[in-house]
């Protein structure tokens, strides 16, 4: 198996994941949180997504799918276009609602724009740098497991919260 190969697995369980906690949910479902300060079905769904989106497309230099395709005027969240939920407040977090159609859509996009990009590294393309303001430098290979980390913290998130509203 090759880095690629690698990658584009990991990306594909994430989406499958994904895929399994949003479907058959409600809009009131998946904006869910067990408390006032917690995070939603919905949030984490689209913070993960908006993550990948943006830090795969910096290191692509393409534009995001989530402008690009329209995604931010079909979630018409009272966020900026570059919002990636970073940062976010229990107010804001509780502005993320959405349909299972519209999370798992927008995932969808972003995961195919993401395994076409992936599909075409090798090792060296994933020493080269694409961050320097941090100490060391962060290589391509290590956004990349970074988005990885992140995106499978969130959905086994989405995932606790989904068992507890439905027991699956």
């Amino acid at each position: 198996m090759t880095s690629a190969e690698l990658l584009v697995d990991t990306f594909e369980r994430i989406r499958a994941t994904v895929a399994d906690v949003v479907e058959g949910l409600t809009p009131d479902q998946l904006a869910f949180r067990v408390q006032d300060s917690a995070n939603s079905i919905a949030w984490l769904v689209w913070h993960l997504t908006r993550v990948q989106d943006d830090h795969v497309a910096d290191a692509a230099d393409r534009e995001q799918v989530w402008t690009a395709e329209g995604w931010a005027e079909r979630f018409a969240l009272p966020f900026a276009a570059s919002a990636t939920g970073y940062g976010h407040r229990p107010a804001q977090v509780a502005q993320v609602t959405a349909t299972a159609d519209l999370l798992s859509g927008y995932h969808d996009a972003v995961h195919a724009r993401t395994t076409e990009y992936v599909r075409g590294l090798d090792n060296r393309s994933l020493a080269r740098i694409v961050d320097e303001s941090w100490q060391p430098p962060v290589t391509l290979g290590v956004r990349l497991i970074s988005v990885i980390a992140d995106d499978l913290q969130h959905v086994g998130q989405a995932a606790f919260v989904r068992g507890l509203l439905t027991g699956r």
